[in-house]
């Protein structure tokens, strides 16, 4: 198994979950002199004043590490450091509808064990594939898990095998995962088989539906 991470992973999500609602991806990343430094989607850092949008996210409040936003009608607060939140989130059903970040990357908002984690789907990869840092973030026990190596661009690195109690998007979730865990380090969790063969997978241009067997 070579779960290498592709080339160009620069961009976050925008992807919807069977819904009219648009699902966004936002975080803080700063605050100056009363506007948000926010992040839409993987964008550019964009300065926000209270009061003012932004590829559809309406800032409500600021305090000293924080800011409220608002998207269709909801509210959402970020705190600045933050694993970006999905704001405007729809799901319905079993269908999961992904929308091609940059680099044709299809990248999610997920949750693993009720733990927030950003994912790129990766057919290449045989299992879920998560860093040590993000496991310790979770509150994962990996080390108790089996002991093997990954090969890695730079190298073959530690690793373990794990199983996960749960993994999702949204409200659709799937049980008793295999996984990894690298001791190398990894921007995204790497979204693999071990997930994915529990669905339909269709990919056109660049969207990909995801329909739960």
């Amino acid at each position: 198994m070579k779960p290498a991470l592709p080339a160009v992973l620069a961009a976050a999500l925008g992807f919807i979950l069977t819904s009219s609602v648009l699902a966004q991806t936002a975080s803080l990343t700063g605050m100056l002199g009363g506007k948000a430094l926010l992040i839409v989607d993987g964008s550019a850092p964009k300065m926000v004043a209270v009061g003012e949008s932004y590829k559809g996210v309406t800032v409500v409040s600021v305090g000293r590490n924080q800011a409220v936003v608002e998207i269709a009608g909801k509210q959402r607060t970020l705190n600045v450091g933050e694993t970006p939140a999905s704001v405007g989130l729809g799901v319905s059903g079993n269908r999961i509808l992904l929308k091609a970040g940059e680099g044709g990357h299809f990248f999610a908002q997920g949750q693993i064990n009720g733990k927030d984690v950003q994912m790129v789907v990766d057919t290449g990869a045989t299992a879920v594939t998560l860093s040590a840092m993000d496991a310790q973030r979770i509150g994962l026990n990996y080390q108790m898990g089996l002991p093997t190596q990954m090969s890695t661009a730079n190298g073959v690195v530690p690793a373990w095998r794990v199983k996960l109690k749960t993994v999702g998007i949204g409200d659709i979730v799937v049980g008793e995962v295999n996984a990894v865990v690298s001791a190398g380090s990894m921007p995204y969790v790497l979204l693999g088989n071990s997930f994915l063969a529990h669905f339909q997978m269709t990919r056109t241009n660049e969207q990909m539906v995801l329909e739960k067997r």
